[in-house]
C-alpha cells in the first residue's frame, strides 16, 4: 500500500459490486448516475465477464461471449456516466443447462474467501465510503449473485481497519415484495414474501426518473442479453410499462451494514450522516 492511499478519502466514493454484465442496470444503474453527476466517485465491479449468458436475439452468433459482453459493460458505464468497469476475472456459472460445473474458475467453484481477498484489496485502493451489492437473495437467487453476495457483505466487515475506519455504510439492493410479485407473473419463479422485503426494510429510496434515458441507454447497450427472447423481450406492452413505472422511477436499498449511526430512518440517501460527505444528500 503506497503512502497516498494510508490516507483516508476525502472525494466521496461508491463501489458498486455485482456478479454479471447488465445486473447493474437493473437494479443500481439510476443511483449510479445520480450520484456521478454530484462529483461522486463511482466504481462498478463485476466478477464475471457473463461468459455462460443466453444470446436472446434469434440468430445472433458471438465467437466469444465473454469478450462480447465486456465490451457491453463498457458500452452501459459510459451511459450511465461512471468510470470503465473493474472486473474480478471470474468466470460466470451459467445456469440450467448452461451450469459450468467443471470450469474452476466458476463463480460456483470459487472458494468465497478468494473473492472477498480480491475484494478487500480492491477496497483498500479506491477506499470507498458506500459499498453496494446484491440483497441476501441474490435478487431471484443465482449463485453467483449469492457468491457476490457472501464475499461483499463479508469484505466490508473485515475492511474496517483500514484508514477513515474502512467503508461506513454497506447497503443491499432492495426488491419490494410488489416487485418481486410482478417479476412472479412474468415467468420468474419467486415467492415475494420470500425473495421481497416489506417496505419498512427499505432504507433509501432514489428517485431515479431524471436518469430513465441513462438508464435505458444501459439496459439497451446489453445487446446479447436485451433480445426478443429475454424476458424483457418476452413482455407484454402492460408488462413492460409496469416495469419502466417501477424499474426507472426509483431504486430502493437496505442497510447491509454501517459504522456510523443513523440521522433518521428512512434516509435522505446513501451518504445521509457519513461525517464529512453530509453534502452529497443536501438540498
Amino acid at each position: 500500500m503506497t503512502a497516498e492511499s494510508q490516507e483516508p478519502n476525502t472525494r466521496p466514493t461508491i463501489l458498486a459490486v455485482f456478479a454479471h454484465p447488465d445486473d447493474e442496470a437493473f437494479s443500481v444503474g439510476g443511483t449510479l448516475t445520480h450520484y456521478a453527476r454530484k462529483g461522486v466517485r463511482v466504481v462498478l465491479a463485476c466478477a464475471t465477464r457473463g461468459e455462460a449468458g443466453k444470446i436472446t436475439v434469434p440468430g445472433m452468433t458471438v465467437d466469444d461471449l465473454g469478450v462480447q459482453r465486456e465490451q457491453e459493460l463498457r458500452r452501459a458505464c459510459e451511459a450511465l456516466e461512471i468510470e470503465p468497469p473493474v472486473f474480478l476475472d471470474y468466470h460466470d456459472s451459467g445456469r440450467y443447462e448452461r451450469t459450468r460445473t467443471e470450469d474452476p474458475v466458476a463463480m460456483l467453484n470459487v472458494n468465497p474467501l478468494d473473492v472477498e481477498t480480491k475484494l478487500r484489496a480492491l477496497i483498500a485502493d479506491i477506499r470507498p465510503q458506500v459499498i453496494l451489492t446484491f440483497d441476501p437473495h441474490g435478487g431471484y437467487g443465482h449463485v453467483d449473485h449469492l457468491q457476490i453476495h457472501r464475499a461483499t457483505s463479508a469484505a466490508f466487515f473485515s475492511t474496517g481497519h483500514l484508514p477513515g475506519g474502512g467503508p461506513q455504510r454497506l447497503y443491499f439492493t432492495a426488491l419490494t415484495t410488489a416487485a418481486a410479485g410482478m417479476l412472479s407473473r412474468m415467468g420468474q419463479d419467486l415467492d415475494p414474501l420470500v425473495y421481497g422485503v416489506d417496505a419498512g426494510t427499505v432504507a433509501v429510496t432514489m428517485n431515479v426518473a431524471p436518469y430513465a434515458e441513462n438508464k435505458k441507454a444501459a439496459l439497451a447497450a446489453h445487446g446479447t442479453q436485451m433480445g426478443a427472447e429475454s424476458l424483457v423481450g418476452r413482455m407484454t406492452p402492460e408488462e413492460r410499462q409496469a416495469m419502466e413505472v417501477g424499474m426507472l422511477g426509483s431504486e430502493n436499498f437496505s442497510i447491509g451494514g454501517t459504522r456510523t449511526g443513523l440521522p433518521s430512518f428512512p434516509l435522505r440517501g446513501l451518504f445521509d450522516g457519513l461525517a464529512g460527505f453530509e453534502a452529497v444528500d443536501g438540498e
